[in-house]
């Protein structure tokens, strides 16, 4: 959603923008450009390979990073303690990431099961489908899934590695298969696809990183500077339009003094035109608000 994106930030020449997964750089040049390639742009991935992609494509002006973005109010402080203008969270995996076979992230190829955003993490998924209980596994799988047969791939799993332990992505996609009856295989996309996200979404901890980045976010603006959170699926949307409502008053936790006006009212999407481009986007919805506070 590029052109939502550009539209809602509105980069300006001198301005301190930060893109909070700058991935491949992909939004981050189009932001650079659109500055004249002036002011600070600041560049936040925690994978080291996305920082290489993002400076090769960026050069050497913007400030690249690495760091997960719950702590950006903590890295604002230091490197732009006057606040920021506009900052960017595009969320979920990135599509390089997804195009890295060998992390693990993909059901379409085979790789050791480790789905890491920072290489450097303790947690795998092979560490959380062997090691977790089936009733763990099956929380797992419905809350960040949302797979309705959650129940019955935690079974298959712990079946399956009573036998052998479960090391690539093809064995799990195996498992999978197997644990979805072929009438639900069917229909819609592929079978593996909800179980993958939601031990992405474990292995990162994401919706906790998305909390605190958001909060952390908000109170970094200068007053008139936006924040726009493009998201993936269902729970990151829902943080997002819950954070933005409470910090604009209007949500089920409002705080006293509201910091923020919505922008978007409702989540904008994708265009036809852009899926048939990009058929990763169909789930995209974009949101944005506008501090209203002078808070530095």
């Amino acid at each position: 959603m590029l052109t939502e994106t550009l539209a809602q930030l509105n980069p300006q020449k001198g301005q301190v923008v930060v893109d909070c997964t700058i991935g491949g750089g992909g939004h981050a040049s189009h932001l650079w450009q659109k500055m004249e390639q002036t002011g600070t742009l600041i560049g936040l991935d925690q994978d080291p390979q996305a920082l290489l992609a993002a400076r090769e494509v960026l050069g050497q002006g913007p400030q690249l990073i690495r760091s997960n973005f719950r702590e950006i109010g903590k890295i604002l402080g230091e490197v732009a303690p006057r606040g920021a203008d506009g900052i960017l969270f595009d969320l979920g995996v990135s599509s390089p990431q997804l195009d890295w076979g060998e992390r693990g992230f993909s059901y379409r190829v085979d790789a050791p099961l480790d789905m890491r955003m920072d290489p450097d993490g303790e947690l795998t998924a092979e560490l959380i489908i062997n090691n977790y209980s089936q009733r763990e596994l099956s929380k797992i799988i419905s809350t960040y899934g949302e797979e309705r047969w959650a129940s019955r791939i935690a079974q298959f799993i712990i079946q399956k590695r009573e036998r052998e332990r479960i090391e690539t992505t093809q064995q799990l996609v195996d498992v999978i298969l197997a644990a979805i009856p072929a009438g639900a295989r069917r229909r819609g996309p592929h079978p593996a696809r909800r179980t993958f996200q939601a031990l992405r979404i474990a292995v990162n901890d994401e919706l906790g990183a998305l909390e605190a980045g958001l909060v952390g976010a908000i109170g970094a603006l200068k007053g008139g500077g936006i924040i726009v959170a493009i998201s993936y699926h269902s729970l990151e949307d829902r943080i997002v339009k819950q954070t933005f409502a409470n910090w604009a008053g209007r949500g089920h936790e409002p705080v006293a003094k509201p910091r923020l006006e919505l922008v978007t009212k409702k989540p904008l999407l994708p265009t036809e035109n852009e899926i048939e481009q990009n058929p990763r986007a169909r789930s995209a919805k974009l949101r944005a608000a506008r501090c209203v506070l002078n808070q530095r």
